[in-house]
């Protein structure tokens, strides 16, 4: 009887694996939701890279944000749930020092289409930005942003430079 009844419990744990489908597991490697690639370039020589330092990147708001420094090259979320994201680029915003900083605000302006990936997964969101307001520096009395270029309007995967910001 005790016989039986392991082989019973060995057959019924085999089961259980069977009834997994690949459906049920979202691979780590699996595209999610892109972020925009955005590329610094020195406004003096505007084909050359520039690396930022203590940049902060925060959403009106927030308390908490992103840091970056020493690279030319960040990504920054968009907001899956409406067409407008807004992001403070801060300049020396990262560092300890508050009195240094210099704040321009960003409006990204897009549209969104949510993609069906698996059950497992659900669904990504990719962006197209807007043709005529895509991005858009709001200009105050010290913009320590010159200017910024939209290189690809289309946001569906993290291997392209999407933003140009020339300081």
């Amino acid at each position: 009887m005790k016989k039986y009844s392991l082989i019973a419990l060995m057959v019924l744990f085999s089961v259980s694996f069977w009834n997994c489908e690949k459906d049920d597991l979202c691979a780590e490697a699996t595209p999610t939701t892109p972020r925009v690639v955005i590329e610094f370039y020195d406004t003096a020589n505007p084909t050359t890279l520039k690396n930022v330092t203590n940049l902060g990147i925060i959403a009106p708001g927030f308390t908490e944000g992103l840091s970056f420094n020493g690279v030319s090259e960040i990504v920054a979320p968009l907001k899956t749930s409406d067409d407008v994201t807004i992001l403070n680029f801060i300049q020396n915003g990262s560092d300890e020092d508050d009195m240094n900083d210099n704040s321009d605000q960003i409006i990204f302006n897009y549209t969104r289409k949510d993609i069906y990936i698996s059950r497992a997964c659900g669904y990504k969101t990719i962006f197209t930005f807007n043709d005529v307001n895509g991005v858009e520096l709001q200009t105050d009395t010290d913009n320590w942003i010159q200017s910024i270029t939209v290189e690809n309007t289309s946001i569906d995967n993290e291997n392209e430079t999407h933003v140009k910001i020339y300081f």
